[in-house]
């Protein structure tokens, strides 16, 4: 797992383990980007079960919920069946617009 920060967002880059292990991981390191907006890059993982994504819905709301931004990026999933509650894309340029766009929406108030 690597950590990178792009001003206020924190990129987390998984490159070998396993989705739960990077979950459970993300929960004990979570006062380390709690304040920033999250991309997760898991762009070099091979395909993705939806189950597994499923697996950051829990972090990805509580963040969410404190006005930050929560992303994934991979292409190795159907984005037709993830849920509506987590916001996966399939490249990082897609994840910085996500955050502009919710980053506006927060300054409008909504």
């Amino acid at each position: 797992m690597i950590f990178d920060t792009d001003g206020t967002t924190t990129i987390i880059t998984q490159e070998k383990s396993s989705i739960v292990e990077l979950v459970k991981k993300l929960e004990v390191l979570y006062e380390r980007f709690k304040n920033d907006n999250v991309i997760v890059c898991l762009t070099s993982l091979n395909k993705i079960p939806v189950e597994q994504i499923v697996e950051f819905l829990q972090i990805s709301n509580t963040h969410r919920k404190s006005k930050h931004s929560f992303v994934i990026v991979t292409d190795q999933v159907n984005l037709d069946e993830m849920p509506d509650e987590i916001v996966v894309v399939p490249t990082m340029q897609e994840a910085y617009d996500i955050i502009e766009m919710e980053e506006m929406e927060r300054d409008l108030g909504f």
